[in-house]
């Protein structure tokens, strides 16, 4: 079965329909697949619901899907960079699932693993325990939480051999890891793709099972999340 396909709008043809559900591998501007979400902004789909640790910053990232009003729902854990998220949240225009950060890289490995739901003590008492079953184990009070299960994951690896074995480097593992597992349909942009054999099995992060298609999506630009810079000091 060939993966490799020759640009980001080929390898979403046919995956993409307003109300879908998708998982986005990335943590702000770190292992962000770049391309993906620039075919996705062009395609015009609407009403979408993202897992994703947060949506980048202002039109960078999943930012520009918030920009062009394509999102309908973020489940996230970290907004505090997106101004376009904060106003479009405050103002109603956005659903927002507020997620701990541990428990949403949980939730979409489970959705991978085929496990419904699981009980954590993180977020007990607060506003995220509400509505949420709670269970007594060993005298101290777990919320269930549910698994996350999504129609697409989009993720950015550093290198994959043909089969789609998957490499991602060293950061930029981040949420890529567990989002390409949690869903039907995972579709990878990657810096270079090598033959069948190349890689060592031992470095594999997501075998080529998990993997349906992937482009090659270098080269990239360098995208600073937030500079912070020291003034230069004086004689």
């Amino acid at each position: 079965m060939k993966k490799l396909y020759p640009n980001a709008e080929a390898a979403l043809d046919g995956l993409l329909f307003d109300g879908m559900m998708l998982c986005a591998g990335g943590f702000g501007l770190c292992g962000i697949p770049e391309r993906l979400i620039d075919a996705i902004q062009a395609s015009g789909v609407k009403d979408l619901t993202i897992a994703s640790n947060n949506a980048g910053i202002d039109n960078e990232g999943l930012g520009k899907l918030l920009r062009s009003k394509q999102v309908k729902k973020m489940i996230s854990s970290y907004v505090g960079e997106n101004k376009e998220f904060e106003r479009q949240f405050l103002s109603g225009e956005l659903e927002v699932e507020f997620c701990p950060q541990g428990t949403l890289a949980e939730r979409c490995r489970a959705g991978g693993a085929g496990i419904p739901g699981f009980y954590t003590k993180t977020g007990v008492g607060t506003k995220v325990a509400e509505g949420k079953e709670v269970k007594v184990f060993d005298g101290e009070e777990y919320i269930l939480e549910r698994g996350i299960r999504a129609d697409l994951s989009i993720v950015k690896g550093w290198k994959a051999d043909e089969a789609g074995n998957l490499i991602f480097r060293k950061t930029a593992r981040n949420f890529n890891q567990p989002m390409a597992t949690a869903s039907d349909i995972c579709v990878a942009e990657v810096e270079e793709v090598v033959p069948v054999g190349s890689l060592d099995p031992d470095c594999v992060h997501i075998p080529g099972i998990y993997v349906k298609r992937m482009i090659v999506g270098a080269p990239y630009d360098k995208k600073i999340e937030f500079r912070t810079v020291r003034e230069r000091e004086t004689a």
